[in-house]
């Protein structure tokens, strides 16, 4: 009864600590996603503005990093600058910046979150170790485990953002390149056009090129604002876009007939890309097959006979 009660005890502590790992270091941190039109982004600041403001709300209405954790993590935030190697920071903010959460936490803000998911989870190997006393090599297993999975967590999914936001990137690159087309053979200019795909799309390239859009209304010229763009995304699909487009614009090569090349490129592109994730289908299917369908077909068909058969022979 009382072993029972510590493993009971042990597993509570175990759960508890997870938990508190997986609000540290992942469940925490939300992009903010940019207003696309203007005109109702300044009608919703004056409505804002016109209402009384009630501080109790608008601390609720933060998320929960800059409600709770931010607060506590000032001087964390001069210890942390000061011992991690820059090399490390400057490498986790890139990742920041390609993963679009530049805007929700810092660097220095995620290795906090690192160390903490690294604590709780060493905190909780030590009361599993002191709780259900297993064998001392599972222990020392423990020891060993708890505290690299705790600081490669928040790391591997950060590395899964940047690679989801990229692989969206590229996904709806041929859809816009196609709007982008059309708009400009309509006769609109090249800055109205990028206004009416931020309009008509709701996805990390259409806040990228929001954000573009921003900076050359704010007066950077537009070879800038493009080399920001790749610095930001590092696509390579739409680094040849903007490669090819700062070059027409350079040479005076009209803007409409490059973006309706790339356009067919993108989804000739798109299409190569389609025809190889069906190719590789096979293969992959070839796994599952073999070992969870194919042993369960085998005891199915040949059950039976296997049966019959001992019973004659018995």
């Amino acid at each position: 009864m009382f072993l029972s009660a510590v493993n009971s005890l042990s597993i509570l502590a175990i759960s508890i600590t997870t938990l508190g790992a997986a609000l540290a270091a992942v469940g925490v941190a939300r992009a903010r996603r940019p207003a696309f039109n203007v005109a109702e982004y300044f009608h919703d600041l004056d409505a804002d503005a016109a209402r009384p403001v009630d501080e109790f709300e608008a601390t609720l209405a933060q998320p929960f990093w800059v409600r709770v954790v931010k607060p506590f993590s000032g001087r964390a935030l001069k210890s942390v600058t000061r011992l991690t190697p820059r090399e490390y920071l400057e490498r986790t903010q890139r990742k920041l910046l390609l993963s679009g959460l530049t805007g929700t936490m810092r660097a220095e803000e995620f290795v906090i979150a690192q160390s903490a998911a690294t604590g709780l989870l060493t905190v909780g190997a030590l009361a599993y170790l002191l709780l259900a006393h297993p064998a001392p090599r599972i222990g020392i297993m423990l020891l060993i485990l708890a505290p690299v999975i705790g600081w490669c967590l928040p790391a591997s999914w950060l590395s899964r953002k940047v690679n989801e936001r990229q692989a969206a990137i590229l996904k709806d690159l041929p859809d816009t390149l196609d709007l982008l087309a059309i708009s400009v053979e309509a006769g609109m200019g090249f800055e109205g056009a990028l206004e009416i795909v931020c309009q008509h799309f709701n996805s990390p390239l259409s806040e990228e090129f929001a954000r573009t859009l921003h900076e050359m209304e704010l007066g950077l010229p537009r070879r800038d604002a493009f080399q920001n763009l790749k610095r930001r995304t590092q696509v390579p699909e739409l680094s040849n876009f903007v490669l090819a487009l700062l070059q027409a614009d350079a040479l005076g090569i009209p803007i409409g007939r490059v973006l309706k090349t790339q356009a067919v490129e993108m989804r000739n592109k798109r299409r190569q890309w389609a025809r190889e994730k069906a190719a590789k289908l096979p293969v992959k299917m070839l796994f599952p097959l073999v070992l969870f369908v194919f042993p369960a077909i085998m005891v199915t068909v040949l059950g039976p006979a296997a049966f019959g058969i001992s019973l004659a022979f018995k």
